[in-house]
């Protein structure tokens, strides 16, 4: 019984020790699945054997390993040729180097999320096409990044802001398309995307402006302050253009666009749409049917003659050639077909429906709107705006132009297509305009709601409190988010926001200040703005005509005076007109910041006091006034550094 015993343990003892040797070891089954997959001209020499020990997967070619974990894998220069599989190497959870580089892989890239110990993903020089995959963002680890000489396609994903230990970017040379994420990581050193399909502005962070126009180079449609190039309107503002839809569309879509009714009965009702979408998709499906029949029919008939005409190559290849000319202009109608409807869809999206900007979701429809429940949020000088719940609980913004304070060249074509311009603005710091409906003299637009208040709220508190300015670097913080949202809307397209005012900057869920309202006074009529001694400081000797509209200078004046503001807590009809000198003691009189922090304050000041200069000439732009805070912000960070180093010497 005894020998018996020991000859079972020592057969447990060898099948077990078998079964943990071979490679049935998750990362061993993952190296040898991406073989599979990615090596099909056998360069690898990763084999399942019997034999293998349980560090064996962990010597082979590339692989380096931790307490029986991969954690590197490089794979350089290999010409492996196949595609990186799904599931394969997405099963090393403890993998913190990836590197592909110069192979002939293709296709997607798969789902990475198991990947979070990542740091590192180097898969430049192949061939992979797709988009970027969603869970590359969710890789909070990374600090490197090079997908460029590949073949991707579609936009770069703003999910890039969100990787805050990113020190190396590249994408260059693949085929994205849209614009440049506004990336504003100070850890981010190395970044290119050049030799892309890249357009607009790019925006203006003060990370990227660390980067040499190089960056950014081979994109025809990028432009901006950094690539030195100046953005262009796709179309002049209140000109004779008229729209390019013909005299018959025109007076039908004007006939369709009645008024829809008010958010919470603030507007008036719905009006009957006659089923016009409805019709519209109906015609669409019948009309797709109507071809595809056609076209089986007209194949059917071309395959019999085939069969008649078998005897005879040449008949054949005649046959042949009148079915490909034949296809080719059923083609051709099908396209027209699809184009036609495709402007009938737009058209009637715009005939008193919302209308949502650059690709966004359409994610409720005007009926939920009107449905929703509203609360007032002010009154100003071109509307009223609201505060609107909807049914599927998701909070909105929406203001109201007043039509009796529109310019008279504000038409239906000149408000859509001015709106087209602005809603295509992206940036961390203006609050995103979604969508905007117009029927008759009704216009709505619609923003994103935020949750945090105003900054005019923030410096002056309620009524029932006192308000103290704010500490300099809170100033400094809020100046430098106001700056970048300026600047970015100067360089797109010259516009102008035009009515820059504490209330008009509103705090995001980070308390990040955002600025609203923008580039709307273009088409308001200024002779009929009812200004308060506030709203009237803002504005520029310049532009106090009302004949004068609005320019970059004047938004610098007006930054000026809202800096003045956010440095003495007092509203802007309250600021004395006084010399730089006495305004530097008078500033001091009204702060309590500490002498150390005199200096810091005095810095902004001079910014403030600079851009509130009388002549336009003097003052400078919003580029250049960005740069300035970039230079305070470097002042204080080598003072800091300086103290703490003093501080922490032992005598």
């Amino acid at each position: 019984m005894g020998t018996h015993t020991v000859l079972l343990l020592f057969l447990f003892s060898n099948a077990y020790l078998s079964f943990s040797l071979s490679p049935s070891q998750p990362d061993s089954r993952a190296l040898l699945a991406f073989k599979s997959k990615a090596d099909l001209n056998n360069i690898l020499q990763y084999h399942s054997s019997p034999n293998s020990t349980t560090l064996s997967f962990c010597h082979w070619q590339g692989v380096q390993c931790n307490h029986h974990k991969v954690t590197r894998l490089i794979l350089q220069h290999l010409d492996l040729c196949g595609v990186f599989g799904p599931n394969t190497l997405s099963r090393l959870d403890q993998l913190r180097v990836l590197s592909l580089q110069n192979n002939s892989l293709t296709g997607p890239i798969p789902d990475l999320t198991s990947l979070y110990n990542l740091k590192s993903l180097f898969l430049h020089n192949n061939r992979f096409t797709g988009l970027l995959p969603p869970s590359l963002f969710s890789l909070h680890r990374l600090r490197t990044v090079d997908f460029s000489y590949n073949n991707f396609s579609g936009p770069i994903s703003t999910g890039f802001i969100n990787l805050d230990r990113l020190i190396y970017l590249r994408l260059s040379y693949n085929r994205f398309s849209g614009s440049v994420p506004p990336l504003n990581q100070s850890s981010l050193k190395t970044f290119d995307v050049s030799g892309n399909n890249l357009t607009g502005a790019i925006p203006v962070t003060l990370t990227l402006f660390r980067f040499e126009p190089s960056s950014f180079s081979s994109n025809p449609g990028l432009c901006g302050e950094i690539v030195h190039k100046e953005c262009h309107p796709t179309a002049p503002f209140f000109s004779n253009t008229t729209s390019s839809s013909s005299p018959a569309a025109a007076e039908t879509l004007s006939q369709s666009a009645q008024m829809h009714g008010g958010v919470n009965g603030l507007i008036r009702q719905p009006y009957s749409k006659k089923h016009t979408r409805k019709s519209v998709i109906i015609g669409l499906s019948t009309g797709i049917f109507v071809l595809i029949i056609s076209l089986v029919f007209f194949v059917a008939t071309v395959m019999k003659n085939r069969k008649k005409k078998r005897g005879s190559g040449l008949d054949d290849l005649n046959s042949d050639a009148m079915a490909k000319e034949e296809v080719a202009k059923v083609m051709q109608i099908e396209h027209e077909r699809e184009l036609e409807e495709k402007v009938k869809r737009v058209e009637v999206a715009k005939s008193g429906n919302l209308v949502f900007c650059a690709g966004e979701v359409h994610v409720y429809t005007v009926e939920q709107l009107m449905k929703g429940s509203a609360e007032l949020l002010g009154r100003g000088n071109l509307g009223t705006t609201y505060k609107a719940v909807l049914d599927n609980r998701l909070i909105v913004t929406v203001k109201r132009l007043d039509a009796l304070k529109m310019a008279a060249g504000a038409n239906k074509e000149v408000f859509q297509r001015h709106m087209e311009s602005v809603g295509g603005l992206r940036h961390p710091n203006l609050v995103p305009l979604r969508a905007y409906f117009q029927a008759k003299e009704e216009r709505l637009i619609i923003y994103d709601y935020q949750p945090n208040g105003s900054l005019f709220s923030l410096i002056h508190g309620s009524r029932s409190s006192r308000a103290r300015p704010l500490h300099w670097t809170s100033c400094l913080k809020i100046a430098e988010d106001v700056a970048q949202g300026l600047s970015y809307i100067h360089q797109a397209w010259r516009l102008v926001h035009g009515n820059l005012k504490s209330s008009n900057v509103l705090l995001g869920a980070d308390f990040e200040a955002c600025i609203t309202d923008y580039c709307l006074t273009v088409l308001a009529n200024p002779s009929s703005f009812d200004e308060g001694a506030d709203s009237a400081a803002y504005r520029a000797p310049e532009t106090r005509n009302p004949n004068h509209q609005p320019t970059p200078k004047s938004d610098v004046y007006a930054y000026g005076i809202l800096l003045l503001e956010l440095l003495t807590g007092k509203s802007p009809s309250e600021l004395p007109f006084l010399a730089p000198g006495d305004m530097l003691s008078w500033v001091r009189s009204i702060r309590d910041d500490n002498v150390g922090e005199d200096n810091r304050m005095d810095m902004l000041l001079q910014v403030a006091t600079t851009c509130s200069l009388t002549s336009p000439e003097q003052r400078p732009t919003m580029w250049q006034v960005l740069k300035m805070l970039q230079e305070i912000k470097q002042i204080v960070l080598l003072e800091d550094s300086d103290l703490e180093l003093r501080t922490n010497v032992i005598p």
